[in-house]
């Protein structure tokens, strides 16, 4: 059994056959996937602790001051000034394939202008800035807005505390693409388009 073993730890570090590299890869993924992910979700108390930017509904594409006029109604609109929206985290936004890592917070916890991720109509969770939020019947409601689009999305008007996955704390830039990649290449051996 030791020697088994031996070769077996050899095989999979010190190999560079083809088969070992897939072996390594599998082994990672279920590592990734079973071990490092639930920890992760453990530790941060949210289902999804980690989470890839797929869209480009966070990005500007300019200076704040160049952006700020072009999106101010919408949020005067809602009593955010220029002021307040400088003090928000992420203030200049986020992009598409930016890594978020999120904790998990009740809906009481959260404040106007926070990034937060919910289950909203897409597949993938949406990560949007929160503008407002509302108790009512001892629950919470809250409305987010993507700051690079023009209007709020129907289901993001209106967003019952249960689809709260939690809020962002971290980007990583550039890191879910490898999600995005995956998740595409899948789609498409799967016979889907991406």
């Amino acid at each position: 059994m030791k020697k088994f073993l031996q070769r077996l730890w050899r095989f999979i570090w010190a190999d560079n056959s083809l088969l070992s590299w897939v072996v390594n890869v599998v082994l990672a993924f279920i590592i990734i996937k079973f071990l490092v992910y639930p920890g992760l979700g453990f530790l941060l108390a949210t289902t999804n602790p980690v989470v890839a930017v797929v869209s480009g509904s966070m990005e500007h594409h300019e200076t704040f001051d160049e952006w700020w006029p072009k999106k101010a109604d919408f949020y005067e609109k809602l009593n955010i000034t220029k002021k307040d929206f400088e003090g928000f985290q992420f203030k200049n936004g986020f992009n598409k394939g930016d890594l978020m890592i999120l904790k998990g917070k009740k809906p009481s916890e959260l404040l106007i202008g926070q990034t937060i991720v919910f289950r909203g109509d897409a597949k993938e969770p949406v990560i949007h800035r929160l503008v407002s939020k509302q108790k009512a019947e001892g629950t919470y409601v809250l409305s987010t807005k993507g700051d690079n689009n023009d209007a709020q999305l129907s289901y993001e008007k209106n967003i019952p505390e249960e689809q709260l996955i939690g809020q962002a704390l971290i980007s990583v830039p550039f890191l879910g693409y490898v999600k995005i990649i995956f998740t595409e290449a899948l789609t498409i051996l799967q016979g889907g388009s991406a």
